[in-house]
C-alpha cells in the first residue's frame, strides 16, 4: 500500500514538473503583443546598424555643438544624433549633457572656478555669451578652439556662432535636420515638473514640422519612471526610451522567459553591454535579448560603444542601434564588414 502511494506520489510531482515545463515552453513560443505596428528605429534583418552620434561624436568636435552636428552627419553617415537637454532660466529647451557648463564652455575663464553654473541660472541669450567649444581636446591632446580668432568683447556671441560652438536649442536642432532624413535620440536631464513642460515642448515642435514626420523619427529616453507615465498618458504617439523600471522589467522577464508577462509599452531599449546587481554582472549583449525585443518591435540601442570589437560583436547580434563616441570608426566597422560599399 505504502508503495502504490508512494508511487501516485513520484507521478503527481512528475505531472507538476511536466506542466510547468510545458507552460514555460509555451509562454515563451506565444508571440507577445507589439508595442507599436511599426518602429522606424529597428533595422529590418540583413540591413546594417544605425549609427548614432553619441553627444554629436564627442570625441571628433566639441560636443553637442552644431559644428559636431554637421560634421558627422557630412562625414561620418550617421543616422542617428543622439543629445541631452536642459531648461533655462527663460524656458528654451538647450543642447547639453551636464546640467552645468563648467565643464564643455570658457564660463570658469570669465566668471571665475569657485562655482558651478547651473543651466537653469542663465537665459538663453546669456548662455550665447560662452564659447562651447573652448574646452573640446582632440585626440592629438590640443585644444583648437580655446581661444576663437577675431573674437571681442563686442563682437564675441557673433564670432562664435559662426564657428558654431554656441549653445544650440532644440529648436535649432530640428530646423537644421528636419529636411534630412537625420533621426533623432533625445534625453531631459531635469526632474520633476520642468521636464513635463521640456516633453511639451517637443510635441509641440514635433506638431510644427508634421510634415517631415518627426513624431517617427525622435524618440525620449528618460530614466524618470513618473516621466515615462506621463508621456504615455498625455502623448501616446511619443516614441519613448524605456525607463530604468521598464528596462528591468523586459531584461528581467526575458531571463526567465517569461517575457509575455510584462506590460511593457516603450518602443526603444536602450542599455548598456552589461549591468550589475547585487555583485552579478549580466551581460546584455545576447542575441536573445535583441530577438525578444523585436517580437515586440521593440528598438534596442547600446551604449556608449567605443570599441570595435564590441561595435562587431553587436552588429552579428543585431543590435538596432549604437551608439558612439566615435561615429568615424563605427562607420569604418560597417564598411570593414561589408554593409557599406
Amino acid at each position: 500500500m505504502n508503495g502504490k502511494r508512494r508511487k501516485r506520489k513520484y507521478y503527481v510531482f512528475l505531472s507538476i514538473i511536466i506542466i510547468i515545463i510545458l507552460s514555460w515552453i509555451i509562454f515563451a513560443i506565444i508571440p507577445p503583443s507589439k508595442v507599436i505596428d511599426k518602429n522606424p528605429f529597428i533595422i529590418a534583418k540583413e540591413e546594417r546598424t544605425l549609427i548614432a552620434a553619441h553627444r554629436g561624436g564627442k570625441n571628433l568636435n566639441p560636443e553637442n555643438t552644431l559644428l559636431a552636428f554637421d560634421y558627422v552627419v557630412e562625414h561620418c553617415n550617421v543616422d542617428v544624433l543622439e543629445f541631452d537637454l536642459c531648461m533655462t532660466k527663460d524656458e528654451h529647451l538647450v543642447v547639453i549633457h551636464d546640467e552645468t557648463i563648467n565643464s564643455c564652455s570658457d564660463a570658469e575663464a570669465i566668471l571665475g572656478t569657485d562655482k558651478d553654473y547651473y543651466v537653469s541660472d542663465f537665459s538663453l541669450d546669456e548662455l550665447l555669451y560662452f564659447n562651447f567649444g573652448a574646452k573640446f581636446i582632440d585626440r592629438n591632446g590640443n585644444q583648437p578652439y580655446a581661444e576663437l580668432v577675431g573674437i571681442e568683447e563686442e563682437n564675441r556671441i557673433d564670432v562664435i556662432r559662426d564657428a558654431k560652438l554656441n549653445i544650440v536649442t532644440i529648436d535649432e536642432v530640428f530646423e537644421a535636420y528636419y529636411k534630412s532624413d537625420i533621426m533623432f535620440i533625445v534625453e531631459i536631464k531635469n526632474d520633476g515638473d520642468i521636464v513635463k513642460k521640456a516633453v511639451d515642448i517637443i510635441y509641440s515642435l514635433m506638431e510644427e514640422y508634421h510634415d517631415s514626420n518627426l513624431i517617427n523619427r525622435v524618440v525620449i529616453g528618460t530614466f524618470h519612471n513618473e516621466i515615462e507615465s506621463y508621456i504615455s498618458k498625455q502623448y501616446p504617439r511619443i516614441l519613448r526610451g524605456a525607463s530604468m523600471r521598464g528596462a528591468s522589467k523586459f531584461i528581467l522577464t526575458q531571463m526567465f522567459g517569461v517575457n509575455i508577462f510584462a506590460a511593457i509599452d516603450f518602443a526603444c531599449l536602450q542599455i548598456p553591454v552589461s549591468y550589475k546587481v547585487g555583485g552579478i554582472r549580466f551581460d546584455l549583449t545576447k542575441k536573445t535579448y535583441i530577438k525578444r525585443a523585436h517580437r515586440r518591435n521593440i528598438s534596442v540601442q547600446y551604449w556608449t560603444i567605443n570599441d570595435e570589437d564590441m561595435m562587431k560583436k553587436l552588429i552579428k547580434a543585431g543590435a538596432d542601434v549604437i551608439m558612439t563616441d566615435d561615429p568615424d570608426v563605427l562607420y569604418q566597422v560597417l564598411i570593414d564588414m561589408g554593409y557599406i560599399d
